[in-house]
């Protein structure tokens, strides 16, 4: 496989810097760049002519430069120290504020830079500066360190060769993210195993899409053939996230620098703009316009008046010989000029160095404020730029997430629908809760005997369709186990929906143990371990909006297990009580619950066997693995028999409703975003305040478009807007 496919924009890298065996394939030496973070702008040697062709980029120091130079060329009725010195002060003013703040830039990228590293060099620990390391280092990586560049993970000091990051700096997540070791490597625990790895990593070139990272590791075990493995972005760590709950981890530095996807999501280093200075840029045109305008009308109207001899030659100033024979429209562009200068006062040179002035002592007054100190961390605001101030406060549009940002992002499982049957962890009755009941039937039957086995197969599904992680130890981010209520085992997972499904199960009678060497581990309701072999995992991704297993019981038999949207499951089911379930489903919906389907499939082993091929394929692949990995699934995730839902709930983070309602208030619109169902963010805006009872909803979905064109919906919109605000001009709709 290993020769199948080759990139034409690919690097590869030797591990350890370790050449491969005889007979590998040949390969050409690749320049890679070292650990080196660089944000400052400047250097100490082009500060100068660049800070100056930025400055003059700008209309006001261009336009005082051009007057200052004409002041000196051509003989003009005021001093050229007028124009000169007001110019210098800004140019001086503005080049040591945004020199002082790139100093800070460079102060901060040498204490990164320097930060110390373990890396494992013939097969011993030793400790550099993060600038030092190269791309095929191995690197070592312990608890709470933040990775020093791209990762390929190798190994772990967990069993399962799995990890937990956080991603935070990154992206904003702060739950836990599992990541998996390679599987050839994952055994590997110590400094000697790890120097002793021959092997060869083909990836892609660095490209900025935290999310995506396709490539393969080629190990080679004494002189056979390589063994490859495809990696993924679940195998790459990334450069400013931070390894948590995990003692160490080992990994081959495979982005470095410049090149790691932190760095190449850096914002760009050119000078930001603010509303204010864009707006003073456009009265600057105007008012220039006025001024060109007057020089030219006072040029013309002086060749009128002179136009008679008399006029031109008084008496009391007779022209010399050269100024006779001089050009006529060099004489007229010259007095132009002159105008120019002479009522350059209509552009106020000073208004700039005040602006100047009031932008780097305001960037000092933020810094000051104690009321944006936060006494939790011990820090206050950090200016790093104060070509903004004036944005602060000018915001129009606020854009929100919903999970995490209005919501807790701390899911309780409610409830779970099977055939038609509802099962709630805990159950009122008379007023007393009834712990571990799984009553309240929606239709008036209990499950028969095949209703039986579909309700140990949901429970069973749930259990065995997830990525949670079984916390191994006695503390979880400083919480004891014995502080938990009813929670033997400690979850942990990138999604919060998965631990609080787990934990609903677990309430209901069925817990998920662990995985070890493979097995998946899971206690029923007669306290029996029961074993299941993870086959294949197909994660979730936003597309699909499902996740698969495959698993293999104790007895032999094959289950592909699936949960995911209603709209993603639905359509694939061939079988089950689809109605019941798709009512129950919209009801959870309405009332703000997070719904998900859960739905299987039994597999023969020569079906299995063909799944195996079709997925080994797609996951070697170098080139379009998402598209071909996403036709396969489109092949095995199908002819599903439904087994029931689940309903979550995630609850309105406090005072959210009040903070919307104080923004609306002040004028700023508010969007929200969510992957939800449609119904499930009706109810949360509802919730939130975003929509009032009054509030008249204008849907634009897929199932709109599907019925008719897009254009036609759209317009059907906007009669509807002009028919609720008749009282308003058109001019609001001109856009």
């Amino acid at each position: 496989c290993a020769g199948e496919e080759n990139w034409v924009d690919s690097r590869t890298i030797y591990v350890g810097h370790r050449e491969p065996p005889p007979g590998a394939e040949a390969y050409i030496p690749q320049r890679f760049p070292d650990n080196r973070i660089v944000s400052a702008k400047y250097t100490f040697w082009n500060f100068i002519p660049k800070n100056l062709f930025e400055q003059f980029r700008r209309i006001a120091n261009f336009y005082f430069l051009i007057i200052f130079l004409v002041q000196l060329i051509i003989d003009t009725p005021t001093s050229p120290v007028t124009s000169g010195l007001p110019l210098l002060f800004v140019i001086t003013v503005t080049a040591i504020k945004q020199g002082y703040e790139d100093w800070l830039r460079h102060k901060a990228d040498n204490a990164i830079n320097q930060c110390p590293v373990h890396f494992i060099q013939h097969g011993k620990l030793s400790v550099q500066q993060s600038r030092k390391l190269r791309v095929g280092d191995i690197v070592m990586v312990k608890e709470d360190e933040k990775f020093p560049c791209d990762l390929i993970f190798l190994s772990s000091s967990r069993g399962d060769g799995t990890c937990f990051v956080t991603t935070a700096s990154l992206d904003g997540e702060s739950s836990h993210k599992t990541y998996y070791a390679v599987q050839d490597t994952k055994a590997f625990h110590n400094e000697q195993e790890i120097d002793a790895l021959h092997a060869t990593i083909e990836c892609e070139q660095p490209q900025p899409d935290l999310y995506k990272f396709v490539g393969r590791i080629n190990v080679y075990h004494d002189r056979n053939e390589p063994i490859a493995r495809p990696l993924g972005s679940e195998n790459l760590l990334l450069r400013g996230a931070t390894l948590k709950n995990t003692e160490k981890i080992f990994g081959v530095a495979i982005y470095t620098g410049m090149e790691t996807k932190m760095a190449l999501n850096y914002q760009s280093k050119s000078q930001k703009r603010s509303a204010v200075e864009k707006s003073m840029n456009v009265f600057l045109v105007v008012y220039l316009c006025i001024l060109v305008s007057k020089a030219l009308i006072n040029t013309v109207l002086k060749y009128a008046w002179q136009s008679e001899p008399f006029r031109d030659e008084p008496w009391y100033n007779q022209k010399t010989e050269p100024e006779k024979k001089r050009n006529l429209f060099l004489q007229a562009f010259t007095d132009f000029l002159a105008f120019m200068v002479l009522f350059n006062y209509i552009i106020p040179v000073s208004m700039y160095v005040t602006v100047e002035m009031q932008k780097f002592l305001g960037s000092y007054f933020i810094a000051w404020d104690e009321e944006m100190f936060d006494e939790g961390i011990g820090e206050g605001p950090l200016v790093n730029t104060s070509d903004l101030n004036e944005e602060l406060g000018q915001i129009e549009y606020v854009f929100t997430d919903k999970t995490g940002t209005l919501t807790e992002n701390n899911m309780e499982f409610v409830e779970c629908c099977i055939e038609g049957h509802v099962y709630v962890p805990h159950v009122i009755c008379n007023g007393q809760i009834l712990h571990d009941c799984t009553g309240i039937d929606m239709i008036d039957s209990s499950p028969g005997g095949s209703g039986k086995e579909r309700e140990e197969l949901f429970f069973r599904a749930l259990c065995l369709c997830h990525t949670v992680q079984v916390k191994d130890d006695d503390s979880v981010d400083g919480l004891k186990k014995n502080q938990v209520p009813r929670r033997p085992c400690i979850y942990i997972s990138s999604s919060p929906d998965e631990v609080a499904l787990v934990e609903g199960i677990q309430r209901l009678g069925y817990t998920y143990l662990r995985l070890k060497d493979n097995y998946m581990e899971i206690l029923n309701r007669e306290n029996n371990i029961e074993k299941f072999e993870l086959l294949e995992v197909f994660s979730f991704d936003s597309v699909r909006r499902r996740m698969s297993v495959i698993v293999k019981s104790s007895t032999g038999d094959i289950f592909l297990f699936c949960k995911g949207a209603d709209s993603s499951i639905f359509p694939r089911v061939k079988e089950g009580k689809i109605d019941q379930v798709r009512s129950r489903v919209q009801r959870n919906a309405v009332e703000g619950l997070r719904t998900l389907c859960v739905a299987y499939k039994k597999l023969t082993a020569e079906e299995y066997r063909d799944v195996q091929k079709l997925l080994q394929s797609a996951k070697l692949a170098l080139q379009d693995r998402d598209k071909k990995l996403a036709e396969v699934y489109e092949k095995i995730e199908r002819d599903f028999i439904l087994l029931g839902a689940t309903a979550v709930e995630d609850r309105l983070q406090e005072k959210a409703a009040d903070t919307i309602e104080a923004l609306q208030k002040a004028g700023i619109k508010v969007w929200v975003l969510t992957g939800d169902k449609m119904e499930t963010a009706a109810a949360t805006c509802y919730a939130c305040k975003l929509f009032r009872r009054n509030t008249q909803i204008l849907e634009l979905t897929t199932k709109k478009i599907e019925e008719q064109s897009l254009h036609d919906v759209l317009f059907d919109l906007n009669k509807t807007v002009i028919r609720q605000n008749g009282s308003l001009t058109r001019d609001t709709f001109s856009g």
